[in-house]
């Protein structure tokens, strides 16, 4: 966030800047979905709702498992929440006591590692390269797991990586998790945007898996803060009663305003927005790597390229310095998402239009040609 708040400093001195740094969709809710909120403004839907949420957004959310990913996911266990945060907050507060260990992948989203400090746990960080996709396997997961560990945060698809962990390997993580009487929390924000091959939560697996979404991502509503999480019905009450005191209840307009998500109509401008996402992926991955960058592991899902630098800098930071100032190109670099090769690797974000890409990667080009390489 500090280096996206320097491009928008350099931003208001005049300076033309590209922003594909911080991860949020260029695009906005959709008309209904607009059109929902200002009907509800107008009714007065403005007091407390229910912990959990109201009831017909969990029942839309439970028919969008179904009719999207195939799995039957009962509305009882949905709990409506501020934004995919708040939801990893409440499972952290639940299951996390002081000195708790639960592993994750680095590089990750840095928040994640927070929320678990947040309530006094450790976040055990496991290095991950492209030979597991950047992600946790259930071989690593065996390998780090002990007596201090209680259970594994996921995310797939990934931020910073753009890469998803193999369904039939997520399976075979979650078994060894249970097999050490652990919990394991997925965080699926990114799911609705997989481009390669039918998206499939780990919601299939079984309802001892915790799994967080949100309304941020696929359906482009970032500062709306609405997210859910799923959990096995018999911890529903604790989670009720940690929302009931953390933060009472999700914003009752945002609720009502979501409904719209899920008409036939919404659902087909996502999906449009999905596809050109992909043709935005589908652009840029080769793009990188004629520039000279090197993508190990191309991403199949979210909108970013995780890519390495070291051909002309073993400092992604300084080189993402130089290149903001140099090209105008904001892209952030990899120290934010963990202790592992950080100075390897940048994170490049395609939540921007086609024609900003292409400008981007013009002014790219330019601005490499005149820098010594390590080549």
């Amino acid at each position: 966030m500090e280096f996206v708040k320097r491009a928008r400093e350099l931003e208001l001195d005049g300076r033309s800047i590209i922003h594909m740094s911080i991860g949020e969709p260029d695009f906005s809710a959709p008309a209904a979905v607009l059109d929902a909120l200002k009907e509800a403004t107008a009714e007065g839907a403005t007091g407390y709702t229910e912990a959990v949420g109201i009831e017909p957004l969990r029942n839309a959310i439970s028919a969008y498992y179904r009719e999207d990913f195939g799995v039957e996911v009962a509305p009882s266990r949905i709990i409506v929440t501020a934004g995919a945060s708040a939801a990893l907050l409440l499972a952290c507060c639940a299951l996390i006591n002081s000195g708790d260990r639960v592993l994750l992948a680095d590089p990750t989203y840095p928040c994640n590692r927070n929320f678990i400090r947040a309530f006094d746990g450790v976040p055990d960080s496991v290095a991950v390269g492209p030979e597991t996709r950047f992600q946790l396997s259930a071989s690593l997961v065996e390998q780090r797991w002990n007596a201090a560990v209680r259970g594994v945060l996921l995310a797939s698809p990934s931020n910073p990586t753009g890469t998803s962990i193999p369904f039939d390997e997520l399976c075979r993580i979650i078994e060894v998790v249970r097999r050490n009487r652990g919990f394991t929390i997925v965080d699926e924000i990114y799911l609705g945007l997989q481009y390669d091959g039918a998206a499939r939560s780990a919601l299939e697996v079984g309802e001892d898996v915790i799994v967080t979404s949100s309304f941020s991502k696929f359906f482009a509503m970032t500062g709306w803060r609405l997210g859910w999480i799923v959990v096995p019905p018999e911890w529903v009450p604790a989670f009720e009663k940690l929302a009931q005191n953390l933060y009472i209840c999700a914003s009752t307009l945002a609720q009502r305003a979501a409904l719209a998500c899920f008409t036939p109509a919404s659902m087909a401008v996502f999906r449009a927005r999905r596809a050109e996402f992909k043709e935005r992926r589908d652009y840029i991955v080769p793009a990188l790597q004629e520039l000279g960058f090197h993508v190990p592991v191309p991403p199949d899902g979210a909108f970013y390229v995780y890519a390495d630098c070291s051909r002309w800098s073993a400092d992604s930071t300084n080189f993402a310095n130089e290149l903001l100032d140099g090209a105008g190109v904001a892209i952030v670099p990899g120290m934010d998402f963990g202790a592992n090769e950080p100075g390897r690797y940048l994170r490049v974000s395609y939540a921007t239009d086609l024609a900003g890409l292409k400008e981007a990667v013009s002014r790219m080009r330019s601005w490499l040609s005149r820098q010594p390489s390590n080549a």
